[in-house]
């Protein structure tokens, strides 16, 4: 463990025990609250943090419930030990009265690009299979689209590259290879390494990069070499149908003309195959927070080395503050975007279109995920956004005021 994890730590030793009680993972997120004789009776322990953060998590998502931010919900903080709370809110859908528990599975929507692609490409780059300054048709000589050839590795993972943010790729083909083909006729419209522009389409493109340089297709390979290693048995691409009844439902898609289960919601992700760089993941909050312990050890969990632990401090290292916030595939905190105000400078985190967002503090030993089925039954819901802010700050505020009280 690392010297800035411990810290932390021991400042709140102990709250990591806080499982299986009335918030608890065994059994699902019940309604009942969190009382101070179902805590632990352990060294160390403050028994009012523990019911603060618990009372702060259910009081943001209860709020947003009654907003009408979201129909179902599941949020869970911890440090690298294990979850300290976790709390399940609302329904699955309007004609789906469950209640969202750690193993209900999201459609992750872009956190598919940290989730699953970010991960593939650390370890390439850890293991020296990828430089990140070699330019990109390097991996990739099928993309021969004018100013192409001036475009980094890097310059893909801090969407710093000029290309497009979007391109209606499921309009403008009618199959996968078609959709690639589009993809490869992409030309950047402004210089790289200049002007940050949140791409979809470069991340498609690391999709493609992955399976160039591994030799596997993009769903193989984060299965074998993150997912299985991690233990994290619920997540995938291309979710089979007997999954359904634990997958939250999305949007009532106008393209599609029907309500999308187990299906991405994204488009361009559909007309690819349903694998793609920038969309398509399926997980669960169990699954998640095995993943944000891991990035919390650098890299290492349960005894399994996932990551390089010199690659993970590259990818969650700020790049470029004359361009953007961003790391390598994550956001840093910016005092406006979903870190909220309390994370340290050090934190990294993304966000998904869908509703879901995962922050995580290597200072403060920390993480907060969050998952939604926020566009059910439209996308033109847009409240999510103060969701995640007040969840993460009540989240450290839960755990550091106390000793201002």
């Amino acid at each position: 463990m690392n010297a800035r994890n411990g810290r932390f730590l021991k400042r709140y030793a102990g709250l990591t025990f806080v499982l299986g009680v009335s918030w608890g993972i065994a059994g699902g997120c019940a309604r009942s609250p969190l009382r101070s004789r179902d805590l632990p009776s352990t060294p160390g322990v403050s028994r009012s943090q523990a019911l603060r953060l618990g009372d702060s998590v259910r009081a943001v998502l209860s709020r947003a419930m009654a907003d009408g931010a979201f129909p179902g919900a599941y949020a869970a903080v911890g440090t690298a030990d294990g979850v300290i709370v976790e709390y399940g809110v609302g329904r699955l859908d309007a004609a789906d009265d469950t209640r969202p528990t750690a193993t209900t599975i999201w459609d992750l929507a872009s956190l598919t690009k940290v989730i699953g692609t970010t991960s593939a490409m650390l370890q390439l780059v850890g293991s020296g299979r990828v430089a990140l300054d070699s330019p990109v048709v390097r991996y990739v000589p099928e993309w021969r689209a004018t100013g192409a050839e001036r475009i980094t590795v890097r310059h893909l993972l801090s969407h710093s590259s000029g290309l497009p943010a979007w391109r209606a790729l499921y309009k403008e083909a009618a199959t996968p290879l078609e959709a690639e083909q589009q993809l490869f006729a992409t030309s950047p419209d402004t210089t790289a390494g200049v002007r940050y522009v949140y791409s979809d389409l470069g991340f498609i493109l690391l999709g493609k990069l992955i399976e160039r340089v591994s030799g596997e297709r993009l769903a193989a390979y984060d299965s074998a070499h993150v997912f299985a290693p991690l233990g994290m048995h619920d997540t995938r691409y291309l979710p089979p149908a007997a999954l359904l009844p634990r997958i939250a439902p999305t949007e009532i898609d106008p393209w599609r003309q029907r309500k999308v289960r187990g299906e991405v919601h994204d488009e361009n992700a559909v007309r690819l195959g349903g694998v793609s760089g920038h969309a398509g993941l399926f997980s669960t909050g169990r699954d998640l927070a095995r993943f944000a312990r891991m990035y919390l050890r650098y890299g290492i969990l349960d005894g399994v080395r996932v990551f390089d632990s010199s690659a993970v401090a590259t990818f969650t290292r700020l790049q470029d503050s004359t361009v953007s916030r961003r790391a390598l595939g994550w956001e840093t905190p910016t005092g406006g975007n979903s870190a909220g105000t309390r994370l340290s400078p050090v934190a990294f985190g993304h966000t998904g279109f869908t509703g879901t967002s995962l922050w995580m503090d290597p200072s403060k030993g920390l993480f907060v995920l969050l998952l939604t089925n926020r566009v059910n039954p439209t996308r033109e819901n847009r409240k999510i956004g103060g969701v995640r802010t007040a969840l993460a700050d009540a989240a450290v505020g839960a755990l550091e005021d106390e000793g201002k009280r």
